[in-house]
């Protein structure tokens, strides 16, 4: 009787431990995903100049003061409402140092590429899953982005 009860337990065993893994892992038939690839799942890699028109923006060392303080203007009607100077998020992130972190084509592409930039853009989906509202295009010309660069590059230091 001990040899019956001992053959059942190690058969038993056996069972369990080839039920429960080891070898090729293949999915169960009809479990496979179907339908098309998600947003997420068709992300292309980190592009750092983003997605959008702006390609080669040239950017001299100094500030354009100038242009600056047309930036200022335009950013406190379309964008301060969301954003803080500071490195603490409002509604969208803050944009201390956004200059240094991001290239001058990245920024400018976002601002007038949102929607796409949102949907492609493997750091801008980052960003919307920090900020979960999505920036609503504000329909900058190229001259106010590039005007709104340049400000965001004085916030962050340029003389």
């Amino acid at each position: 009787m001990k040899k019956l009860i001992t053959s059942t337990f190690v058969a038993i065993a056996a069972i369990a431990i080839y039920a429960c893994g080891g070898g090729e892992h293949k999915p169960i038939p009809g479990t496979e995903p179907k339908g098309e690839p998600t947003a997420a799942s068709t992300v292309a890699a980190a592009n750092p100049k983003g997605i959008g028109k702006f390609q080669n923006v040239e950017v001299p060392a100094a500030l354009d003061h100038s242009m600056a303080d047309k930036g200022e203007a335009v950013s406190k009607t379309k964008c301060l409402s969301c954003h803080k100077l500071s490195d603490e998020k409002l509604v969208g992130p803050g944009w201390k140092d956004v200059t240094k972190r991001r290239t001058p084509e990245w920024i400018m592409n976002f601002i007038t590429n949102t929607e796409e930039m949102l949907e492609k853009d493997p750091e801008a989906i980052k960003s919307l899953e920090i900020c979960l509202v999505r920036m609503p295009n504000q329909n900058l010309t190229d001259e106010e982005a590039r005007q709104v660069y340049e400000y965001m590059r004085k916030v962050d230091g340029v003389k």
